[in-house]
C-alpha cells in the first residue's frame, strides 16, 4: 500500500495527466487550427466573460508538432527537477502558472489577439525549477536560469527561429515566454520568502 501512495503521490502523475488532456483535446479535434470548441486563449471572447480560456488556451495546439515539443519541454523539466516536486504541490503551480500566463498576456500584450500551447507555461516551470535548485544549493541553478533568461532576452530582440514557426505552423508567441519566464521567477520568489519567514519563524519558537 504504501509503495502504491508513493506511486500515486509521484509528480509524474501530473505529467501523465497533463499530457493525456493535452492529447486528448487534440485527437478529438479540439486544436487551434480547427475546431477549439471555447478553449482557445481568444482576447475578444475573454473580453466577454469567457474567463476559462485564460487557462484552456494552454492546453491546446496548432499541430502535432507543436503538441509533441511542449510534451516532450514538460517531460525533460520533470526529469530534471521531478525531486524537487510532489503530486498535489505541482499540481497547483502548473495550474498556476497556466492562469498567470493566460492574466499576463491578456493585460500587458492587448496586441496578442490569439494564443495556444504549453510553452509559455515551461518557461515558467523551468525558471521555477532553476530556483528550487539555487534554493536547496544545486549551483548548476543559477547556469539553467541565466540560460532561461538569455534565450527569453533573445528572443525579445530578434524573434524565435523560423523554422520553429514553419514547425508549428505559426508564429511563436515570444510573448509568452517571457511571461511565463516572470511568472515562474514570481512563484519562485514566493516560495523562496515563505520558507525563510517559516524558517525564522521556528527559530524564534525555539529559541
Amino acid at each position: 500500500m504504501k509503495a502504491l501512495s508513493r506511486h500515486l503521490n509521484s509528480p509524474y502523475m501530473a505529467a501523465i495527466l497533463l499530457s493525456l488532456v493535452c492529447l486528448g483535446l487534440y485527437l478529438a479535434g479540439l486544436h487551434f487550427t480547427g475546431l477549439d470548441a471555447g478553449l482557445a486563449y481568444r482576447r475578444s471572447e475573454i473580453a466577454q466573460g469567457q474567463w476559462w480560456r485564460l487557462i484552456s488556451g494552454n492546453l491546446l495546439h496548432t499541430n502535432h508538432w507543436h503538441l509533441l515539443m511542449n510534451l516532450a519541454g514538460l517531460w525533460v523539466l520533470l526529469l530534471l527537477h521531478h525531486f524537487h516536486y510532489r503530486l498535489n504541490g505541482l499540481l497547483c503551480l502548473l495550474a498556476s502558472l497556466c492562469l498567470l500566463e493566460g492574466l499576463g498576456l491578456y493585460l500587458f500584450y492587448p496586441g496578442l489577439l490569439a494564443y495556444v500551447g504549453l510553452s509559455g507555461m515551461l518557461h515558467g516551470l523551468f525558471a521555477y525549477g532553476a530556483i528550487q535548485d539555487i534554493r536547496t544549493g544545486t549551483k548548476s541553478g543559477y547556469l539553467l536560469l541565466l540560460g532561461v533568461i538569455i534565450k527569453v532576452a533573445n528572443e525579445q530582440l530578434f524573434g524565435a527561429p523560423a523554422d520553429v514557426s514553419a514547425m508549428i505552423g505559426a508564429r511563436v508567441a515570444t510573448e509568452s515566454h517571457l511571461v511565463g519566464l516572470v511568472c515562474g521567477l514570481g512563484c519562485g520568489a514566493l516560495v523562496l520568502v515563505y520558507g525563510r519567514c517559516r524558517a525564522a519563524a521556528i527559530i524564534k519558537k525555539t529559541v
